[in-house]
């Protein structure tokens, strides 16, 4: 073979091998990202969270204020949700003991994605039910306000049926925030009560 063709089949071989290696990377650090959010790992401070308006179990209106001075643990679901719902509101709740005195700073709160069923009395009537966690924060408001809600967490759900039977699915994730209001880390929701507690105390130590 020429020198002429021998240099360019050897310039084309790196080049071809130059963007392996580039996608190569892309694609690694995609899967290492995915399985960090999956695994509840990924910190970091992107666009998750925001104000909203909403109301409390109580009546009382509220907004993204709430989060301020306290670590927040942030989820979405409905009250008729079958097992997701009180699945993590338990394993929440165990989290939360498991971190001991840091315990004491961290507030769930659980933000309906069902405004046409979960009014503030059905809210405090569900999470104030036997086996739920004492002192859960229940939020719910008008469609647009939830709609508003879970836009600023990047939260997707959908009404599925119709009629009295119809269900909502949603997103599972829990959201840690911090005393300021902002985002600190995703946490998977089947992560568990232990690695959840241990990735919460290494968030918390970074503040």
């Amino acid at each position: 073979m020429p020198r002429r063709s021998i240099l360019l089949f050897a310039g084309a071989c790196i080049a071809i091998a130059a963007a392996l290696a580039t996608v190569t990377v892309i694609v690694v650090t995609g899967r290492e990202r995915a399985q960090a959010v999956a695994e509840g790992t990924a910190t970091g401070q992107p666009g998750v969270g925001g104000p909203f308006q909403l109301v409390n179990q109580e009546g009382q209106a509220v907004d993204q204020s709430l989060l301020n001075d306290k670590w927040s643990l942030v989820f979405f679901g409905f009250t008729y949700c079958p097992d997701f719902c009180p699945t993590t509101l338990t394993a929440l709740e165990a989290t939360r003991q498991r971190l001991g005195d840091a315990g004491d700073d961290l507030q769930i709160v659980f933000i309906s994605v069902d405004p046409e069923r979960d009014t503030p009395q059905a809210l405090k009537d569900y999470l104030s039910s036997d086996g739920f966690p004492p002192g859960v924060i229940g939020l719910t408001g008008s469609e647009a306000q939830v709609a508003g809600a879970a836009r600023a967490y990047r939260a997707f759900y959908e009404k599925v049926g119709e009629g009295e039977g119809y269900t909502v699915n949603h997103s599972l994730t829990v959201y840690l925030m911090g005393p300021d209001g902002r985002f600190r880390s995703a946490i998977a929701h089947d992560l568990g009560p232990e690695r959840s507690a241990e990735l919460i105390r290494r968030v918390m130590a970074r503040g």
